[in-house]
């Protein structure tokens, strides 16, 4: 089987037929796999427990209800969010890092914080950006020295940072990214429906089915094609920033 090296600096497999495909096969191992693990750890202290991202105003509202319809709310978003904005960013702000253009870097975090559509979501961006930025200092990533303080910092270029300093694959990288989001959001949504354990995992366990084509169709995206499409979300953060009783800050 003839292999090809892409710019993750990895090599794809042909499968003997010429057809080169864009999944990542190359495994992530060693030290790069338990850093990418320890990025993707609910233990990180970025406090992204804390933020639901407008599920607790559409539990509020009476749009997510039961296991089936926080799915669907998970998926559309994984789909229409995740995949369609922030992974295709994160791909360029790793793109970016690895070669250090600084000014890339910049650009890209200020789009990604400006397509916020609601002062919670910058609110968040911005506060799980400098809590990673803080995180990644505290554990020699030099790089991130000062990021906390920028204005528009953001969770997925500090992400970028850690995966470009510790060599993780480009589409591994992707597709922890979207499981530690589904992973968060699945905690929300059993806190909040509520739902059982059990019928967390099962939410996760669709959201790890999808993520691989999501990272996929994400990374064929062009820059003129990233956008969110996601407006139930919108009108759900803009309306908890007036809920009454609330338990998370988004």
């Amino acid at each position: 089987m003839t292999t090809h090296t892409n710019t993750d600096g990895h090599e794809d497999g042909d499968g003997g037929d010429g057809a080169v495909p864009t999944t990542d096969v190359v495994p992530v191992n060693g030290v790069a796999l338990t850093r990418l693990l320890q990025l993707v750890s609910p233990a990180l202290p970025i406090g992204a427990f804390a933020y639901s991202q407008g599920l607790e105003q559409a539990v509020a509202s009476g749009w997510v209800t039961n296991e089936a319809t926080a799915a669907e709310w998970l998926l559309g978003l994984l789909h229409n969010g995740m995949g369609t904005l922030d992974l295709p960013v994160l791909e360029r702000l790793i793109d970016a890092w690895r070669i250090d253009n600084l000014p890339r870097v910049d650009a890209w975090s200020a789009w990604l914080a400006a397509c916020r559509p609601t002062r919670e979501t910058r609110a968040e961006e911005r506060q799980l950006g400098a809590a990673m930025a803080r995180t990644l200092a505290a554990i020699g990533i030099r790089d991130a020295e000062g990021w906390e303080a920028r204005a528009h910092v953001t969770q997925a270029a500090m992400f970028a940072l850690a995966t470009a300093r510790y060599a993780i694959p480009t589409s591994a990288a992707l597709a922890g990214y979207a499981f530690a989001w589904a992973e968060a959001t699945t905690s929300a949504a059993v806190r909040l429906v509520p739902l059982g354990q059990n019928a967390g995992q099962r939410l996760l366990a669709l959201a790890g089915d999808e993520i691989p084509d999501i990272v996929e169709r994400a990374r064929a995206l062009a820059d003129d094609e990233l956008a969110a499409t996601t407006p139930g979300q919108a009108i759900a953060s803009a309306l908890h920033e007036a809920l009454y009783s609330r338990l998370f800050r988004s």
